[in-house]
C-alpha cells in the first residue's frame, strides 16, 4: 500500500490554525536518554504561533535531540511533549503529519525522483481531505519560495548539496503544517540562500505558524528569531529575545570561546564576534 493510499484510508482531524501567541508545541520537564547517556535534562520550552524560536548552542548541547523530541521522533524518558494541546502520543501518525512538518539535518533518497515529485511528497498527509485540492498550488509556491522551480524535472540525486537542501525545505513548506521544525536548514547553503531560508521562516511565522529552527550562526538567530533558547550540556541556559539573552559572559561560557556582543550599526541587532589575538 502506497503512502498516499494509506493517508486516504485514514480518518484524520483537520487542524485549526492557532491564534497568535498560542502555545503550539511544548516540552515540560523533558528528559531524553540515548543509550546510557541523558542528553536532555529537565527541558521546559514553548513554541508559539506567529513566532520564530531559534535553538542555539555548541556541538553536543542537545539542539537536534530537542527538535527530534518536539516532533515526536525521539521518545521522552520522562516529562511531556505536547503538540496542538495534546501529548504527542495521543495523536496518530497521520494526524501528527497534519500538525507538524520536519526538516532533518540531511536529505537522502534511494530512488532518483524528480525534484517536483520530491516536493509533492509533502502533500501526502492531506490526501483524502478537502485540502487535497490545494496540492498543485502548494507545491508551486513552495518551489518558487525556495528557488528550485528551474530544475523541477532534474533527478534529486543529481543536485548539489545546497540544491538538495532547498528541495528538502520545499517539501516541508508544501506540507503546510502549523508547526515547522527545521534542523540546521542553512548549513549547506550560500550567503544568499541562508538569508532566503530565514526570511521564509519569518514569513511563515507572520502567516500564523510556529517555527522552531536549529541554527549555528548566532548572527542569523539574532537577526531573524523572536526568541532564542541557548542550550548547554542538555539544559536551557537562557531563553528570551536575542537582544536580552545574547550577552558576552554567557555566550563565552557556553561556547568556551571569548566573544563580544556588539549592536549592529544599522538596526541594533546583536552581532556576536569571537575575541581574537
Amino acid at each position: 500500500m502506497g503512502v498516499i493510499t494509506l493517508f486516504r484510508r485514514t480518518r484524520r482531524s483537520i487542524p485549526v490554525r492557532p491564534e497568535p501567541g498560542t502555545p503550539y508545541a511544548e516540552a515540560v520537564d523533558l528528559h531524553v536518554r540515548l543509550g546510557q547517556r541523558e542528553v536532555l535534562a529537565g527541558i521546559d520550552l514553548t513554541a508559539r504561533a506567529c513566532e520564530v524560536l531559534a535553538l542555539v548552542g555548541p556541538n553536543g548541547a542537545g539542539k537536534s535531540t530537542l527538535l527530534a523530541a518536539l516532533c515526536a521522533d525521539l521518545p521522552a524518558a520522562s516529562g511531556t511533549v505536547r503538540i496542538d494541546g495534546r501529548p504527542v502520543g495521543d495523536w496518530s501518525a497521520p494526524d501528527l503529519a497534519l500538525r507538524r512538518s520536519v526538516l532533518p539535518q540531511s536529505a537522502a533518497l534511494s530512488f532518483p525522483f524528480p525534484v517536483e515529485d520530491v516536493v509533492r511528497m509533502g502533500r501526502a498527509p492531506w490526501a483524502g481531505t478537502p485540502l487535497e485540492e490545494d496540492d498543485e498550488e502548494a507545491v508551486a509556491r513552495a518551489m518558487a519560495a525556495t528557488e528550485v522551480t528551474d530544475f523541477a524535472g532534474r533527478p534529486f540525486s543529481a543536485l548539489s548539496g545546497g540544491e538538495r537542501a532547498r528541495v528538502a525545505l520545499a517539501r516541508v513548506l508544501a506540507q503546510r503544517a502549523p508547526l515547522l521544525l527545521l534542523d540546521e536548514p542553512t548549513a549547506a547553503l550560500d550567503l544568499r540562500h541562508q538569508e532566503l531560508v530565514l526570511r521564509i521562516c519569518r514569513e511563515r511565522a507572520a502567516a500564523g505558524d510556529a517555527v522552531v529552527v536549529v541554527l549555528h550562526d548566532l548572527g542569523l538567530a539574532a537577526a531573524y528569531a523572536d526568541r532564542v533558547a541557548v542550550l548547554h550540556d542538555g539544559r536551557i541556559a537562557v531563553d528570551g529575545p536575542p537582544s536580552e539573552v545574547f550577552e558576552d559572559g554567557l555566550l563565552s561560557r557556553v561556547y568556551r570561546q571569548p566573544v563580544e556582543v556588539l549592536p549592529h550599526p544599522r538596526g541594533g541587532a546583536p552581532l556576536v564576534v569571537p575575541v581574537r589575538g
